[in-house]
């Protein structure tokens, strides 16, 4: 199936531990803040779930696959990653999407 462009949605949700949701949203926060400013982002937001506080998702809009590569490897990604562990019940899921409407 063909795309209907060469944008990539990235959407990361992590579950905090309960002791930890105040500091996993500001860490994403400061994640969101960077992100927005790297190039070929279009959008870096972060949710809170309503029912269940500990979930927290980003949904990430990028120009294309060599941008989400690019802030993958970038310094501050790397830093956010080293401080997730501690704060996360599980491991965080990652899943990228491809626009097709």
């Amino acid at each position: 199936m063909s795309t209907a462009n060469d944008h990539v949605h990235v959407v990361a949700t992590l579950q905090a531990h309960p002791d930890h949701v105040a500091e996993l949203a500001a860490l994403l926060g400061e994640l969101a803040r960077t992100s927005r400013a790297q190039p070929g982002n279009l959008r870096f937001d972060v949710h809170q779930q309503s029912s269940n506080p500990h979930q927290l998702i980003t949904i990430e809009h990028w120009d294309g696959l060599a941008s989400v590569d690019a802030h993958m490897t970038s310094p501050h990604v790397g830093a956010v990653l080293g401080k997730l562990a501690p704060l996360l019940a599980v491991p965080p899921q990652i899943v990228r999407y491809s626009q097709i409407v």
